[in-house]
């Protein structure tokens, strides 16, 4: 589920113990880190070779999506409602989600300094503690026990110091992970490098369309899908990895859909470049150009995690979508980028 303001204000009560877990338990994010990464390793090995393809002629690790009509949205939650026709032009779209590898030519030939290493606005965060207003993003911790649902703040944790590079805080690394999905990145990070790359990010419908590999029709299967990575089991507490992974998974690692693109569902919820409002179906009105309940501005993000679980987030399908706060980065957020023109035209 995406952290937004609800996240940052809840846990302004409980903001103590946080503090204690994420400064204390440093050592257990990177053990965490370290035990997912070799269970990852070994499930890679065991059941399957991931088919990272990167930077390869002729089309530059892109794949044509071919244009069309189609019902966006689903009637699961919602905000995925109404269902409506959408239409899309052609477009050229990243065969996977943007990688740690890619991401950091990005920075060595930039310098660009992401959301996450930049202290957070007090202007347009009040009322935060300085522990939150320091540079840092948002990471996932399986909790030992929980007392319901209704409090995400026992499994998120603002960690100061988390940021793409050490994706759960000091002390864990991206060596050895450059093939992974590039996480704890913000819509702007996002949308730099789309521009370094003479690229922009997918809108809502594009996105949608490309996931469902040309079926004009809505997506109400709502199972949940054997082909990609998501949680197995009870969330937050109990994840089998079934699926050969627990936590993020390389790319490449499950087969990809009609269209050649892969972990369009599954792995990490992707930005796109459109303002959510609470349903689809046309651009935004200025006075919907951030959420009722909020002052901060949110994107649409698509395509569900490794943390959508049957009892929890149960948004592993297309028409699934969420809000994303611009400023926050997670542990379960990346991107890809898409380049539109005719198909003549090189990547």
């Amino acid at each position: 589920m995406s952290t937004t303001r609800q996240w940052r204000t809840s846990t302004l009560v409980l903001w103590g113990a946080i503090a204690t877990v994420a400064i204390a338990g440093l050592g257990l994010v990177a053990l965490t880190s370290h035990t997912l990464a070799e269970r990852s390793k070994s499930a890679q090995a065991e059941s399957r070779q991931c088919r990272f393809r990167g930077e390869v002629e002729p089309h530059h690790g892109m794949v044509w999506i071919p244009g069309g009509t189609y019902e966006q949205g689903d009637n699961f939650y919602a905000e995925e409602q109404p269902i409506v026709q959408a239409r899309v032009a052609s477009f050229w779209m990243d065969a996977h989600e943007v990688t740690n590898a890619e991401f950091a030519s990005f920075m060595k030939a930039t310098g660009y300094v992401t959301d996450a290493e930049r202290p957070v606005d007090p202007a347009t965060h009040q009322g935060l503690p300085p522990d939150m207003l320091k540079p840092g993003a948002v990471v996932f911790f399986i909790p030992k026990h929980i007392g319901g649902m209704g409090d995400i703040s026992q499994w998120w944790h603002y960690v100061p110091g988390a940021n793409w590079r050490h994706p759960a805080g000091p002390g864990s690394s991206i060596i050895g992970r450059e093939n992974y999905p590039v996480v704890e990145v913000t819509h702007a990070d996002a949308v730099q490098y789309a521009r370094w790359r003479h690229r922009d990010l997918p809108t809502e419908a594009e996105w949608e369309w490309a996931a469902r590999g040309g079926n004009p029709k809505a997506s109400l299967d709502h199972d949940q899908p054997a082909g990609a990575n998501t949680w197995q089991g009870i969330f937050p507490v109990v994840n089998s990895g079934a699926d050969g992974f627990v936590g993020l998974a390389p790319s490449g690692c499950y087969p990809p859909n009609f269209y050649g693109l892969y972990d369009m569902i599954g792995n990490v919820w992707e930005l796109t470049g459109d303002i959510y409002q609470p349903s689809h179906g046309g651009d935004p009105a200025p006075d919907q150009a951030i959420s009722r309940d909020e002052s901060v501005l949110r994107y649409t993000i698509k395509g569900g995690s490794f943390l959508c679980a049957p009892n929890y987030c149960a948004r592993y399908r297309s028409g699934a979508r969420e809000g994303q706060e611009a400023d926050l980065a997670e542990s379960h957020l990346g991107f890809r980028t898409i380049l539109r023109g005719p198909r003549s035209s090189e990547p």
